[in-house]
C-alpha cells in the first residue's frame, strides 16, 4: 500500500487517542488511591474487568456493563478491589454495607467523640473468656474509644491481689501493639483497674496493612484457576 498523509496521521491520531486512554485510566485510578476510594459502577471505565461473585465465585474477565447487569440482578454494586491487577479486579458487593464496615474500622468518621469504655474481669478469668473480652477492647480501641479494664475481687480473693496485676500485665501485653497505657493500674476498693488509649498511628498502620492483604487476597482469588 502507497504511504499517504493521511494512512500517517490516522496512525498518530490512533497512538495519540490510545495514550490518552490510558493516561486517563491512571489518573482515575490514582485519584482513587489518594480518596482511599475505589471506583464503583459506573466510574468503572475499563475495556475488561475480572470479576468476583457476591460469593466469592470468579465470574471470569468481561466488560464493566456486562458486570454491572450481574450486579443489577442481584441488587449489588460492582467495585473496584485491586485496580492496579490487569486487567483490574472487581467484585460484587453492597457497597453501601461495604463503606459502612470501612468507616468502623478506621475509626475515622467525623464527629467521633473519644468515650471510656469498660471491659470486667475476674481475677480467674479463663483464657476463652478472657480472649473474648479483649476483641471487643481491641474493637473498641481501633473505633478510637478509651477502655477501662477492670479486674473485680469479691471475698478472699483480696488476699491473693498480684494473680489480678497478672491478669492486667496479660491485657497490656496482648493489646500493648495498638494502645498506651494512660492510668496504670490502681486499686480503687474490690476493684483494680487501669486505663488504655488508642496508639492511632499504629491503628492506622494496623488498617492499612488489612486493605493491602484484602486486596491481595481479592488479585489471588481471581488469579487462581476457575473451578479449583
Amino acid at each position: 500500500m502507497r504511504w499517504s498523509p493521511s494512512c500517517s496521521a490516522r496512525s498518530t491520531n490512533g497512538a495519540r487517542r490510545a495514550r490518552t486512554e490510558e493516561d486517563y485510566r491512571l489518573t482515575e485510578i490514582r485519584r482513587a488511591a489518594k480518596k482511599d476510594t475505589p471506583r464503583v459502577n459506573e466510574r468503572i471505565r475499563e475495556p475488561e474487568v475480572r470479576v468476583i461473585g457476591s460469593g466469592g465465585e470468579q465470574l471470569g474477565v468481561m466488560t464493566p456493563e456486562a458486570a454491572m447487569l450481574k450486579a443489577d440482578e442481584e441488587g449489588l454494586d460492582l467495585v473496584e478491589v485491586a485496580p492496579g491487577s490487569k486487567p483490574p479486579v472487581c467484585r460484587i458487593m453492597n457497597y453501601g454495607r461495604y463503606k459502612y464496615e470501612q468507616k468502623k474500622k478506621s475509626g475515622k468518621s467525623k464527629g467521633h467523640a473519644a468515650t471510656l469504655k469498660e471491659v470486667k474481669l475476674r481475677p480467674r478469668t479463663d483464657d476463652h473468656d478472657l480472649d473474648f473480652k479483649l476483641k471487643n477492647a481491641r474493637r473498641f480501641l481501633i473505633d478510637g474509644d478509651k477502655v477501662k479494664v477492670t479486674v473485680m475481687y469479691r471475698g478472699r480473693e483480696m488476699v491473693h491481689r498480684g494473680i489480678g496485676e497478672k491478669q492486667l500485665e496479660r491485657v497490656t501485653q496482648i493489646l500493648g501493639a495498638i494502645a498506651n497505657v494512660e492510668n496504670p493500674p490502681r486499686m480503687e476498693g474490690r476493684f483494680l483497674s487501669m486505663t488504655l488509649i488508642p496508639n492511632r498511628e499504629a491503628i492506622a498502620e494496623l488498617l492499612k496493612a488489612e486493605r493491602k492483604a484484602e486486596a491481595a487476597a481479592a488479585e489471588a482469588e481471581a488469579s487462581a484457576p476457575e473451578g479449583v
